[in-house]
């Protein structure tokens, strides 16, 4: 979304009238609605506004407790993002077992090349808690014996850290509507492929299985469906031919840690936006690592390609005439008593 507009996101049980009430609430405070979307998965209904409360006829003190009183009415909880509450971002890392991707992301805080504070580390187990203590960070584990997510105990730490950005790394849960209709375009995860290959669990090993030459990792929003949200950052890397899955990983791992920063990086630039399910760069100062890195970009053949053969027949000299006439006119004329015959 625009930043200089207001961000309300509403998310609770779907049920009529829902739009009308939250719209017209707005309309009468002098809000203007820019953009609105809305979906339902799973009977949790989300709707997701931006608004320029510029010239609205209340403070937004008053908005927010307005809309806070409406959801309460309405069994909703409601969101609300004012341009000014986005000038520091907060990020909430989540995570498994596998420290790469963490760490990367404390080397580049502590070394102020983040942008953003991380100010919390949410788990399903408790093998991150010793790194995150080494930063200085809290941690907390919301996960039973067996590893599986209090989506509801999720929210809470969110809420208590006001999270303006959730980076899964290397999380190995899959998150709910109720979860990802809350922070739409705000989570980032790195999947183990370049999607849309290989989604799901397992990824590497399912490249090994069907013999690739090519393997890599992607940086993508988080929607709810599996591995499909929009692409942000690739990263490649080649497979020998006696790779196992160890080799594939040892190679893998630090391309997620690398596309995972770079993305998070281009997220709290605003650099990049989510359009009909894709994603775009902003154009500035700062260069971005979207995909192949330019040494291999080089290195990438550019011919031949498709049409070449067309452009040869239709070729033309420097006077604008074609090949074929330019040949004919150099041709030597026939003497003047010379007879086919």
């Amino acid at each position: 979304m625009t930043t200089d507009l207001t961000e309300i996101t509403v998310v609770g049980d779907d049920d009529t009238g829902l739009v009308a009430r939250v719209t017209s609430l707005l309309f009468e405070r002098g809000a203007n609605i820019e953009d609105m979307d809305q979906a339902v998965r799973d009977g949790v209904f989300r709707m997701n506004l931006a608004v320029d409360t510029a010239e609205m006829v209340c403070t937004e003190e008053t908005l927010r407790n307005d809309l806070r009183e409406l959801g309460e009415d309405l069994g909703l909880d409601v969101q609300v993002r004012f341009p000014a509450d986005r000038e520091t971002q907060r990020i909430a890392v989540l995570g498994t077992s596998e420290s790469h991707c963490l760490e990367a992301l404390f080397e580049a805080w502590a070394n102020d090349e983040l942008g953003a504070d991380i100010g919390v580390v949410i788990g399903n187990h408790d093998d991150l808690e010793p790194l995150a203590q080494q930063y200085d960070v809290p941690f907390h584990d919301i996960g039973d014996e067996n590893g599986q997510q209090n989506e509801e105990r999720l929210l809470e730490v969110l809420a208590e850290y006001d999270a303006d950005l959730i980076v899964l790394a290397r999380y190995m849960r899959i998150l709910g509507p109720n979860v990802v209709f809350r922070y739409e375009d705000r989570i980032i995860n790195v999947h183990p492929s370049l999607l849309p290959a290989f989604p799901g669990a397992e990824a590497y090993r399912q490249a090994l299985e069907e013999g690739v030459r090519v393997a890599g990792v992607t940086a993508h929003y988080v929607t709810t469906d599996l591995d499909q949200g929009p692409i942000i950052t690739q990263r490649a890397f080649d497979v020998p031919d006696d790779a196992d899955l160890a080799e594939i990983k040892r190679r893998g791992q630090p391309l997620e840690a690398d596309a995972l920063l770079e993305a998070v990086r281009l997220h709290l630039n605003g650099d990049v936006s989510v359009h009909r399910g894709r994603t775009s760069v902003r154009g500035g100062e700062t260069t971005y690592q979207l995909g192949l890195s330019d040494e291999m970009d080089e290195l990438t053949p550019d011919r031949p390609v498709d049409g070449i053969a067309d452009a040869v027949d239709g070729a033309t000299t420097p006077d604008g005439k074609s090949e074929d006439e330019a040949e004919r006119e150099t041709e030597p004329e026939p003497p003047a008593n010379y007879s086919s015959h």
